[in-house]
């Protein structure tokens, strides 16, 4: 399936399942312990640094859920423009068989 989704919409969710995965440490511990220089509150560690690392993680928790929904309304968009250009396909393809059919019917009139 996700080879079928553009090229952008792989490389994003891709990218958003690796954000977790290269910490090395707990969030919030301090420099160089997974939680980066973030500030001074985040480099000191402790609670505060905690608790923003926790504030951090549920806004991108939200961005994430906020973008498979932006990716889950395009795919229903796109699902919605393919039926329609069914229903205008077939709608020509009955126009052009009672075309020919007139056709015939002219054409053994004579």
């Amino acid at each position: 399936m996700a080879s079928r989704l553009p090229s952008v919409l792989r490389f994003n969710t891709l990218r958003l399942l690796g954000i977790r995965s290269m910490s090395t440490g707990d969030f919030g511990d301090g420099a160089g312990k997974g939680g980066g220089s973030g500030g001074a509150v985040r480099s000191a560690g402790g609670a505060f640094g905690k608790m923003e690392a926790a504030h951090e993680e549920q806004y991108f928790r939200r961005l994430q859920q906020q973008q498979i929904e932006k990716m889950r309304e395009h795919a229903e968009d796109e699902v919605a423009h393919h039926e329609q250009q069914i229903r205008i396909h077939q709608e020509a393809i009955e126009r052009h068989k009672k075309k020919i059919e007139r056709m015939h019917k002219h054409k053994d009139s004579h």
